[in-house]
């Protein structure tokens, strides 16, 4: 299927690492141009000329998106080098931990700049090149914004937040054409992930705790997985899809995790 996006541009968030690389993957296999974004130059600039080296012009830009002037920044050298953004995606964030009984309010401000104030800065800026090109958001939320964690009150409210802006982006941009969605993952295996399992005493027992109430094949959901559903958000194929919030998850979410290891 020819997802019609050869050329676009297309910044995303975070996209150096986990799923924001896979991301990026995805876009050059259908030969569109990704914009990383993010603060990791090492693992970015090497995903971008590695890009390079397979014909598709790639830019890997640094930022610290918690502070707006980098996200103007971002903007302003993707438009330099291509002369217009096709579509976003915002992806970068971190499970900090900030929580309710042990958190204060300066970490929960802090979090909620680290985990939601880019998503609205980023569309902000880009929003011009969205309605000129009748582009597309996509927003990568969590599973924790519908289920709860516990111990991680501002990231389940930056993600809460996230999927709430993906219904009034999308209804306030009808008029311009702009689409505007969310994808929700639930497990998935990324470097901050590993980070998060290797602070529990047995991580592997941990990890196999998890993946047992996986309904879908009692496995973790794959980066690529999530990829192919972000690209055909973003694609022509999705082009009457808009303000939904795609589970990517293998039931996790709205199945009975009772269900998993069952035969049904």
């Amino acid at each position: 299927m020819d997802l019609g996006i050869k050329d676009h541009v297309i910044i995303v968030t975070g996209g150096s690492k986990g799923i924001g690389e896979g991301i990026c993957r995805c876009l050059a296999q259908e030969r569109a141009m990704p914009v990383i974004v993010g603060r990791s130059p090492d693992e970015g600039g090497r995903l971008a000329e590695e890009f390079k080296s397979q014909g598709i012009d790639a830019i890997y830009i640094f930022a610290e998106l918690a502070d707006f002037s980098d996200c103007e920044y971002a903007v302003k050298q993707a438009v330099s080098h291509y002369g217009r953004i096709n579509g976003l995606v915002n992806n970068a964030g971190v499970n900090d931990g900030v929580g309710l009984e042990k958190g204060t309010p300066e970490h929960f401000l802090k979090s909620l700049e680290n985990n939601l104030h880019h998503y609205y800065y980023l569309a902000q800026l880009c929003l011009p090149w969205l309605k000129k090109f009748q582009g597309s958001i996509v927003n990568v939320s969590s599973k924790t914004a519908l289920t709860g964690q516990g111990g991680t009150s501002a990231y389940a409210a930056a993600k809460g937040a996230q999927l709430a802006l993906t219904r009034e982006w999308a209804v306030e941009l009808l008029k311009y054409n702009v689409r505007v969605n969310a994808v929700v993952p639930a497990e998935v295996m990324t470097p901050l992930y590993q980070k998060w399992l290797s602070g529990f005493k047995d991580p592997e027992q941990k990890l196999e705790s998890i993946i047992r109430h996986i309904p879908l094949g009692n496995r973790m959901t794959t980066k690529e997985e999530m990829a192919s559903a972000v690209v055909y958000l973003l694609s022509k194929q999705a082009s009457h899809i808009t303000g939904q919030f795609i589970f990517v998850d293998g039931g996790y979410v709205h199945l009975d995790r009772a269900l998993a290891g069952t035969e049904l």
